[in-house]
C-alpha cells in the first residue's frame, strides 16, 4: 500500500555549504529560548556541516517584571529592550556577532532576504502581515517556521512561503495555509500583557515556551544538520503529554 505522504523533505541545494541567514521575530516566551537554541545549533553545524548561522532578532518589546521567571531574563535587565539584551548576551558567550533591531516586522527588516524565517509572535495580525509581505515580493525564504502556544499546549510548523509568480510550486504549505482561519480579520488579537510573574503563569504554563522551541528546534537540526525533515512540525500537550506529529504533504 502507498504511503500517503512524502517519507522525507530534503534540504534545497541552495542552503547547502554556505553561512544561513535566519531572522527571528520575538524575544518574547518562545523567541527567547528559539535564540538560545540557535546558538548551541550554529555551535553543532559548525562542528558537522559546512553550514553555520547568522541570526538577525527583531522584536519592539522592553523586559518587564511579568518577563521574570517565564522568560530568561533578570531583574537587571528590567527596562532594557529584549531583543538588544539577548543578542548581545549570546554573542559574548559564544564569540558571535549576531545582530539585533528593536522594531516590528515587517516594518523594521526586509524578511523577504532571510534564508529561514522563524516567527514567535502572539497574534494573527502580526502573521498576516509577514505573509502580505511575502505575497508582494519575488524573493520569499526557503522557509517559515511559526511556533505558537496557550496555557498549557502549543504548535510549531515549517512551510516554504511562495512568492507572487510562485503559487502553483509544490512545496510545504506555511503556518497561515495550514491555519487558514488565521486570515479571519474579524477576529480579535489575544495578546494582553501580564502585569506580574503570577498572572503570566496563570495565562501560560511555566515550560510550555521551552518544551515547544525544544521540539521546533529538534526539527531544525535533522533539517539542517542531517539534510531531511520526517513531518513538518507537531501539536504538544502538556496536561496529556502528547505530542502529534504535523505530516508532510501528500505526494503529488
Amino acid at each position: 500500500m502507498p504511503s500517503e505522504t512524502r517519507d522525507r523533505h530534503f534540504l534545497p541545494e541552495g542552503l547547502h555549504h554556505r553561512v544561513i541567514n535566519v531572522v527571528l521575530i520575538g524575544c518574547g516566551g518562545n523567541g527567547a529560548q528559539m535564540l538560545m537554541g540557535l546558538a548551541s545549533l550554529d555551535t553543532a553545524l559548525r562542528a558537522i556541516s559546512s553550514r553555520s548561522l547568522h541570526v538577525i532578532v527583531v522584536d519592539d518589546d522592553v523586559v518587564t517584571e511579568a518577563n521574570l521567571g517565564r522568560q530568561p531574563f533578570y531583574r537587571c535587565d528590567l527596562g532594557n529592550s529584549k531583543a538588544h539584551t539577548l543578542t548581545e548576551r549570546i554573542n559574548l558567550a559564544h564569540g558571535l556577532a549576531w545582530r539585533a533591531v528593536h522594531g516590528r516586522a515587517p516594518e523594521a527588516i526586509d524578511v523577504s532576504a532571510a534564508d529561514i524565517l522563524i516567527t514567535c509572535v502572539d497574534t494573527a495580525s502580526a502573521r498576516r502581515a509577514l505573509g502580505a509581505a511575502f505575497g508582494r515580493g519575488s524573493k520569499v525564504p526557503f522557509y517559515w517556521l511559526d511556533l505558537g502556544n496557550r496555557a498549557g499546549d502549543g504548535q510549531f510548523i515549517i512551510g516554504c512561503p511562495a512568492a507572487a509568480n510562485q503559487r502553483h510550486e509544490r512545496r510545504l504549505p506555511t503556518v497561515l495555509e495550514y491555519f487558514p482561519e488565521l486570515a479571519d480579520e474579524s477576529l480579535p488579537d489575544d495578546d494582553a500583557p501580564s502585569c506580574s510573574v503570577a498572572e503570566a503563569l496563570e495565562r501560560q504554563s511555566l515550560f510550555v515556551n521551552r518544551i515547544v522551541a525544544s521540539h521546533a528546534l529538534s526539527l531544525l537540526f535533522d533539517l539542517l544538520g542531517r539534510g531531511s525533515i520526517g513531518h513538518a512540525g507537531a501539536f504538544i500537550n502538556l496536561g496529556s503529554g502528547r505530542c502529534a506529529p504535523i505530516p508532510l504533504p501528500a505526494a503529488a
